[in-house]
């Protein structure tokens, strides 16, 4: 007899890692139009972190109402079962994608509108596979918003974690000059991704790294410092804000949105069919690979939050489910 119950990381309360435990939660149909997916792998994201320890409470909120809350965005996994009207992807595909606004994806199975996923990338195991669907931020950060043209100067800040390996990437596959910064142990790494030059961000100060027509900042402190190593016509993408100054780092980035030259570019992720179909093309081509720091198993899930927070992690921590 087929289950009606899955396996889901879970939490009660706002707080530390510890408040995270495995539990039992209905599983979900497919509606009309939604494929489901048996989940093989997720990652893990900085924005979990935040949400789960209540920093973001009213992002939190409005994407999961009332309590057991659940965790994950991403996910890698395979076609189950076609919800009435439709008709691709098939089941048994292989596929990656996003739940959109809300979380839920550490868990065996995820219903999820066709849109917002497409087929994996041939040749890449699933659970590797997991530490790259956050590229599509870099896709859009780098290609759709700033424009990075081929020649053209980018720093990458953050450039050993998540998004920062994906950006290194996909930034030598633009045709740009990378430079990386990264932390001391990690600068060999995000040099054989492709970074023409590498730097310890705890020893070298934003005015010793020159001029750049691009800086894509995953960081999220610090942002006018950088914002000045910009050319005339350069453009910074954020994709972070500082949470010990939310409140005057979000006014930052909203304001030099639309004052001044330099202007920064930020947006809400919300990734679709098209920009994962691109993703997997990018992978397929030899442009992206996936760099995984460490693969949990999900009753761990709280064990990986807590390595997550502790720093130093290398492309992205990734939750084992099937």
């Amino acid at each position: 007899m087929e289950t009606k119950e899955m396996r889901a990381a879970l939490f009660d309360r706002y707080g530390p890692p510890e408040v995270l435990y495995v539990g039992t939660v209905p599983k979900p149909a497919p509606a009309p139009g939604e494929v489901l997916v048996r989940v093989h792998a997720a990652s893990l994201n900085g924005g979990e972190l935040h949400g789960r320890a209540g920093k973001v409470r009213p992002v939190t909120e409005l994407m999961q109402r009332g309590w057991p809350k659940r965790m994950g965005l991403d996910f890698t996994g395979e076609v189950v079962a076609l919800g009435e009207g439709a008709t691709a992807p098939k089941v048994g595909d292989r596929v990656w994608g996003v739940l959109g606004r809300t979380f839920g994806s550490n868990a065996e199975y995820v219903a999820v509108r066709p849109r917002r996923l497409s087929l994996a990338p041939t040749g890449l195991d699933l659970v590797e596979a997991a530490a790259l669907p956050v590229g599509t931020t870099a896709i859009t950060a780098l290609r759709d918003k700033a424009r990075l043209r081929p020649g053209e100067r980018l720093l990458v800040r953050g450039a050993s974690g998540g998004v920062g390996v994906v950006a290194v990437q996909l930034g030598k596959a633009l045709g740009a000059h990378v430079t990386a910064l990264a932390g001391a142990r990690n600068l060999d790494l995000v040099r054989d991704l492709g970074a023409d030059e590498a730097y310890d961000y705890a020893t070298t100060a934003p005015a010793d790294l020159g001029r750049f027509d691009v800086v894509m900042d995953t960081v999220g402190t610090d942002h006018p410092a950088y914002r000045r190593l910009l050319t005339p016509s350069g453009r910074m993408v954020a994709i972070a804000f500082d949470l010990g100054r939310p409140a005057a780092s979000l006014a930052y980035i909203a304001a030099s949105t639309v004052h001044g030259s330099r202007r920064v570019r930020a947006f809400s992720g919300d990734p679709s069919h098209r920009l994962f179909a691109d993703l997997a093309r990018y992978v397929e081509r030899g442009d992206l690979r996936p760099v995984v720091d460490t693969v949990f198993p999900l009753e761990e899930v709280a064990k990986a939050h807590r390595a997550l927070e502790a720093g130093g992690v290398r492309g992205k921590i990734v939750l084992r489910i099937a």
